[in-house]
């Protein structure tokens, strides 16, 4: 039997099509402004040759998304080829000693890539942080942890640490900060894990091993140290019915975007536009707005990509990994927004849910807020367009508390309990169109630049009103609607899935 619509079929359909002629009504404004600008003087530094035969050049202003398929390439081939290599033969022949394996696979592919140094670096910053955790207190735990963090975000300890790392390799920047910043949450992670153990502490050696698998070791995600040590430890190894085929698909997915991606940047330049302030503010308030879309949109895909690489390889362990992000298009509510889910599940866990608890209290929930955004702003680096980010984003998500908590008083209650089911689901589509905007301007300012995402809610919000701002928010309020029936039908359809299995 199938799974009846909230919404009649014919209101599903217009807005469907409301979203999507508006999709394409942008998306050719920006096609055509990327085709007659790609010989631009502005754009020459971003605007590479790229496809000769179809006249296309190609947009290579994301230095993240360059370096992993050009430099880093064939770096990351070969490790992660040579870690499922061992890691095959490993899980086949000792599988109760695969965790010895992927430890000192890891240790020397990373003395490979950067050095002695290096590794004597974080080797130090391990060995102390496990020796704070012997003392099995929370917040000394915490305390050192964020120290070491510090070390490596702020000057001049940052410069220090970094000088000890000799060479000329391209990569070594990149490597250095990504590979101590995830080193310093998993011993925090692992710190906090011990104090929590009621049967003695956990060896070094189990930190070492969870620091040193090599899929998450650079970039992430962010696996607690619980989750990991008990996968790691599986000595039956066994796989789920159709689970190398849910692999392979994931992969699939994964290669088929990066190419959707090429395609994309050879024909809509959304991410060196921008740069060119002059001149985007000559375009239209659809095109403003459909760039500062699209621009989370792309960053949204990268990690998709990113983390997704390194979750196929990891479940090729037989670990169960942070899962990618939530796609931007199906957010309208702040709680649910990260780009790094590792990450958030580390905040979540350790700050955001310890303080916050059951988040229904506003001084608990802002206290919390806060905390985990002070964290968040230390591990991003701190400087003023991350501070300006934190604070809209942590406004955000309180102002969200504060909304609902204001209409569960008594009076908009009985208000809403007197209202018709469609009416209550528009009254708030209306406010999550809203929200969808407020979350798109707070984090394009920390993807693109600041004056770009004031330049977008100025046209927006201001100079186009009436016409442009009433028509953005139907548009958005036509989305919010197409969403949240497709959360109830989910919904749905997890109820029945758990049902069936309790039947079974």
């Amino acid at each position: 039997m199938g799974i009846k619509a909230a919404l009649p079929v014919y209101e599903l359909g217009m807005y469907a099509l409301v979203v999507s002629c508006a999709i394409a009504y942008s998306g050719m404004e920006i096609f055509e402004t990327s085709r007659d600008s790609m010989n631009r003087k502005a754009f020459r530094g971003n605007i590479r040759p790229g496809w000769h035969y179809f006249g296309r050049k190609m947009d290579a202003a994301d230095f993240e998304w360059a370096m992993w398929f050009t430099s880093f390439r064939n770096f990351i081939i070969f490790a992660l080829s040579g870690h499922v290599l061992f890691a095959k033969i490993c899980s086949m022949t000792v599988p109760r000693h695969r965790s010895e394996v992927y430890m000192v696979y890891g240790i020397l592919a990373v003395l490979g890539t950067m050095g002695g140094s290096y590794v004597m670096i974080i080797l130090s910053h391990c060995l102390l942080l496990y020796t704070v955790a012997l003392a099995r207190q929370k917040w000394l735990c915490l305390v050192a942890g964020l120290c070491s963090l510090a070390s490596f975000k702020l000057e001049p300890f940052s410069t220090w640490q970094n000088g000890f790392v000799t060479g000329t390799f391209d990569l070594q920047d990149v490597l250095f900060y990504g590979g101590s910043g995830f080193t310093i949450m998993r011993c925090m992670s692992f710190a906090l894990e011990n104090c929590e153990r009621r049967e003695g502490n956990y060896s070094i050696f189990a930190l070492l091993k969870y620091n040193f698998y090599l899929p998450f070791f650079f970039f992430g995600p962010v696996m607690t140290f619980d989750r990991f040590h008990e996968q790691v430890h599986v000595s039956e190894l066994r796989r789920k019915d159709d689970e190398m085929w849910s692999i392979r698909v994931h992969a699939a997915v994964h290669l088929l975007a990066i190419v959707v991606v090429d395609v994309f940047f050879h024909f809509f330049y959304i991410l060196t536009i921008p740069s060119d302030l002059k001149f985007v503010s000559r375009l239209s308030d659809w095109a403003l707005a459909g760039l500062a879309y699209s621009n989370l949109v792309y960053d949204w895909v990268k990690a998709a990509v990113m983390f997704g690489v390194i979750n196929t390889i990891s479940r090729l362990d037989h670990l169960d990994p942070p899962q990618p992000p939530k796609c931007i298009t199906m957010l309208y509510v702040f709680a649910e927004t990260h780009f790094d889910r590792g990450i958030n599940d580390w905040l979540c866990k350790y700050v955001y849910n310890y303080i916050g608890e059951n988040h229904d209290n506003i001084l608990r929930e802002l206290a919390a807020t806060v905390a985990t955004f002070a964290i968040t702003t230390l591990w991003l680096g701190p400087c003023e367009i991350v501070y300006i980010w934190s604070v809209c984003n942590c406004f955000g998500l309180n102002f969200e508390l504060w909304v609902q908590k204001f209409f569960q008083l008594e009076f908009f209650a009985a208000k809403e309990a007197n209202m018709s089911e469609a009416m209550s689901r528009r009254i708030r589509a209306f406010f999550g169109a809203a929200n969808f905007w407020a979350i798109v301007l707070y984090n394009v300012l920390a993807l693109n630049s600041l004056d770009f995402a004031l330049l977008v809610t100025q046209r927006i919000l201001w100079t186009g009103f009436p016409i442009s701002t009433l028509s953005i928010w139907f548009i958005t309020y036509c989305g919010v609607q197409l969403i949240k029936e497709r959360e109830r039908i989910l919904a749905i359809r997890e109820e029945e899935k758990a049902e069936k299995e309790k039947v079974h």
